[in-house]
C-alpha cells in the first residue's frame, strides 16, 4: 500500500499514526534514531550526580520515548531493532555524561555500572517492539473499520 493511500485511510478512519521511520529523510532518521538518544542519554548522565528525582523522572519520560519510537516502525520487528539501538546508545551516553561530569551519582548503579547500557539496551528493544506491535494492530483495525464502512 503506498504511504498517500495509508495517510489517507488513516485520516478517514481516524487513526492518527506517526509517519514511517524508513520514509522519512535520512538526516532526520539519523537525528531521530542516534543523536536524540544521544542527547537525552547525555542529559540523564549529567543529573545522575545531581538529583535522583531528576534522573528517575527523566527516565520514565525515556520509556515514553522508546514506545513512541517504536510507533514509527511498521510492527514489533522492526520496532525491537530501532528499540535496542536506541536504548544501547542511551544508556552509554548516561555513563560518558555521567564520567566527564566527575559527579558521585545520586542512584546506586551497582558493582558493574556497564551493566546499565545491557539494561537500556533490553528494554529499548522491549519499549520498541511493543511500540510496532501497537502501530501494527492500529493499522489492521483500520483497514478491517475501512472494509466494514465499504460494505455498508
Amino acid at each position: 500500500m503506498c504511504q498517500g493511500t495509508r495517510m489517507s485511510q488513516m485520516r478517514q478512519t481516524g487513526t492518527r499514526l506517526p509517519p514511517l521511520f524508513a520514509a522519512r529523510p535520512a538526516p532526520v532518521q539519523l537525528i531521530a534514531g542516534l543523536i536524540v538518544p544521544a542527547v537525552f542519554g547525555a542529559v540523564c548522565g549529567v543529573l545522575l550526580g545531581v538529583s535522583a528525582g531528576a534522573y528517575w523522572a527523566l527516565q520514565g519520560l525515556g520509556l515514553l520515548g522508546g514506545l513512541a519510537a517504536g510507533l514509527e516502525h511498521r510492527d514489533a520487528a522492526e520496532g525491537v531493532d530501532r528499540g535496542l539501538l536506541g536504548g544501547l546508545v542511551f544508556g552509554s551516553f548516561i555513563l560518558l555524561a555521567h564520567a566527564i561530569a566527575g559527579t558521585d551519582a545520586k542512584v546506586d548503579l551497582g558493582d558493574a555500572p556497564g551493566m546499565l547500557v545491557v539494561f537500556t539496551g533490553f528494554f529499548g528493544a522491549l519499549l520498541g517492539a511493543a511500540g510496532g506491535a501497537l502501530r501494527a494492530r492500529a493499522e489492521r483495525k483500520a483497514v478491517v473499520r475501512e472494509r466494514l464502512s465499504a460494505l455498508g
